[in-house]
């Protein structure tokens, strides 16, 4: 996958790490979140430790967080943006679901949109990134995160996320962005109780189908918890376990806190399983 700034994806290797870089006080793992300067430094500290993709976000989307202004997400990530791009090369991500913000952090050197919404939150933002020739990370999420985690309920949750993805990719194509730029991401944790999680990380491949890279993010989610009983702290075995599962299952990026030792994971399920 050719990004706007030059570099490429490639998944023909191990699956892809992406760092979290939370930039800002409220996701639910504290040692994720940095400002500023800092935010810039973790950057450049998870690109050592061997990922291939840094995600910067500004909102929070735990479950109960509520969604920030357009002017303060601006102000927490362009400047991180543009000055970890004079120090790398490195594909970057942001996590947004707004156009201008998408818009103007391409414009600061990101490669990747990664939208929670799927696209459909802002009606510019598909504009926005087919203009940029921005790569897009469509996820499915059920509710919004302030009340997404009451409840939630399918009746097929691998068929209500496939016929998601169906529409959402037309939609994407139809707003002129390129089929080669599309990435999948089934949400884990965004509207999905513990039965939903484990059914999607089973059925990975066939919910998402192998026409596009998909996207799992799983790091230290509460289904990791409600298994182990461990708290957010303690919960990188269950999350590497996890990941794992979800490697073998079909996924071609895995977002994460704990970069190198999923740098790690990766290359030894890639050894251990290709012929």
């Amino acid at each position: 996958m050719k990004l706007p700034s030059g570099p490429l994806l490639d998944f023909s290797g191990p699956a892809l790490v992406m760092a979290i870089i939370n930039c800002n006080e409220d996701s639910f793992y504290a040692p994720s979140r940095a400002l500023g300067e800092k935010a810039v430094e973790k950057a450049l500290a998870a690109e050592k430790e061997g990922a291939a993709i840094v995600d910067f976000g500004a909102e929070s989307s735990r479950p109960g967080a509520d969604y920030i202004s357009e002017g303060e997400e601006l102000k927490r990530l362009i400047t991180v943006i543009s000055a970890f791009r004079k120090l790398s090369s490195l594909p970057v991500s942001v996590d947004t679901r707004k156009a201008a913000v998408a818009r103007a952090a391409i414009g600061a050197g990101a490669d990747i949109i990664n939208d929670i919404s799927a696209l459909n939150d802002d009606p510019k933002m598909a504009g926005v990134c087919a203009e940029k020739g921005a790569a897009v990370v469509l996820m499915h999420k059920k509710g919004v995160p302030l009340t997404m985690q009451e409840n939630p309920f399918y009746s097929d949750v691998a068929e209500e996320i496939r016929g998601f993805f169906c529409d959402s990719v037309k939609r994407a194509l139809s707003a002129g962005i390129s089929r080669e730029k599309l990435i999948l991401d089934p949400g884990f944790g965004f509207g999905k109780g513990l039965k939903d999680n484990l059914q999607i990380i089973r059925l990975l491949a066939e919910i998402c189908g192998k026409d596009y890279p998909i996207l799992v993010g799983l790091s230290r989610k509460s289904f990791i918890g409600e298994i182990t009983g461990r708290d957010v702290k303690d919960r990188l075995a269950g999350t590497l376990a996890a990941n794992s599962a979800a490697i073998n299952a079909g996924a071609d990026i895995i977002r994460v806190h704990d970069v190198k030792e999923h740098v790690d994971l990766a290359r030894v399920l890639f050894s251990i399983t290709r012929e």
